[in-house]
């Protein structure tokens, strides 16, 4: 049977960390399988890149060296993922969902005639039977994300359009430690990339530095449609600054305009996993708690006792979060 594969993205010689994500969730599939993990790592800069996959639990990486790689450019990199794919027949492939991967993925589906599933919260190894023929599939890739808005969780499966493709959510799959006594193989591959791929010409480049970073905080404060208003939102802020923290947010107060969407917590935004969070004015609906609830400590502040995100709260406080932020803040304050 085919290995289960990661495309292993990267930029400038880094790897993205969706990428080592992913390997540890490979290496659960593969052992499942009873398969091989490996990886496809297209570029430029690549030394050292094997070496961390392999340590992060794959067996082997599928090296494409080649100085025109140095930039992403879909044409030439989907040609080099797709070589490989026929070449070597993986079951399973998976990518990041970055914007990149999100680029890549369903362009390299098209040209393998393969299924893809987008935005994935989890993967399982399941049999699946076909509810029209009755017919038992083996060890079918469940891909499960959600749907309408996340307002409901689909599971996808592909019978026969292989290999199994899916974009997987940053932060969703926890990342293992590496181990680098690990051994693996690492494949230099040939792969022909005509010119007439190479069809854009960089001519500057501008990286924008990333203003939010929800999954490396180890606290978040974070406030939810029951804050109020964007001005009201300012206590959230004032309080993430007071502990030291990130400032997040539920998908209501995104909507409203309280904060913008790189703030989102939740299933349709960032997954996190903190030492602290504060829930400030949030229900808890399942679509956010699935993007929090592994913090290690999580304390809730809600007007309602009946508010679901006390069914997850390691400590809650019932009231009124106007009255109870500026106490906390005071509290931290004085203790500086």
């Amino acid at each position: 049977m085919g290995e289960v594969w990661v495309y292993a993205e990267q930029q400038d010689g880094e790897l993205q960390e969706v990428v080592l994500e992913l390997c540890g969730k490979a290496r659960e599939l593969a052992n499942t399988l009873g398969v091989a993990a490996g990886a496809v790592l297209p570029g430029a800069n690549l030394q050292g890149l094997p070496e961390r996959l392999i340590a992060h639990g794959l067996d082997r990486v599928y090296v494409v060296q080649d100085d025109r790689l140095g930039f992403y450019q879909t044409g030439p990199y989907c040609r080099a993922v797709g070589a490989l794919i026929e070449k070597h027949v993986p079951q399973i492939v998976l990518y990041g969902a970055t914007p990149l991967g999100r680029d890549l993925a369903p362009r390299v589906a098209s040209e393998m005639r393969a299924g893809m599933t987008a935005d994935c919260t989890d993967l399982e190894i399941k049999d699946v039977v076909d509810p029209r023929t009755k017919e038992n599939h083996e060890k079918l890739l469940l891909q499960i994300r959600p749907a309408f808005g996340g307002n409901i969780i689909a599971t996808i499966v592909n019978y026969d359009m292989w290999p199994q493709m899916a974009t997987v959510r940053e932060g969703v799959m926890p990342m293992i430690e590496p181990d680098l006594s690990r051994s693996g193989e690492i494949i230099e591959e040939e792969v022909e990339l005509p010119d007439e791929l190479f069809a854009v010409k960089l001519i500057e480049r501008h990286v924008e530095a990333r203003t939010v970073n929800l999954k490396g905080a180890r606290v978040i404060a974070a406030g939810g449609g029951g804050v109020g208003s964007r001005q009201k939102f300012r206590l959230i802020h004032e309080l993430a600054g007071a502990i030291g923290g990130a400032v997040g947010a539920s998908r209501a107060a995104v909507d409203n305009g309280y904060v913008g969407k790189e703030h989102q917590i939740g299933q349709t935004g960032t997954t996190v996993r903190p030492a602290l969070y504060i829930a400030a004015g949030i229900s808890g609906a399942v679509q956010h708690r699935a993007g929090m609830e592994e913090a290690a400590k999580i304390i809730a502040i809600n007007t309602d006792p009946e508010a679901p995100i006390f069914s997850v709260a390691h400590y809650g406080i019932v009231g009124d979060l106007d009255k109870v932020i500026p106490m906390m803040i005071t509290a931290l304050k004085e203790r500086r």
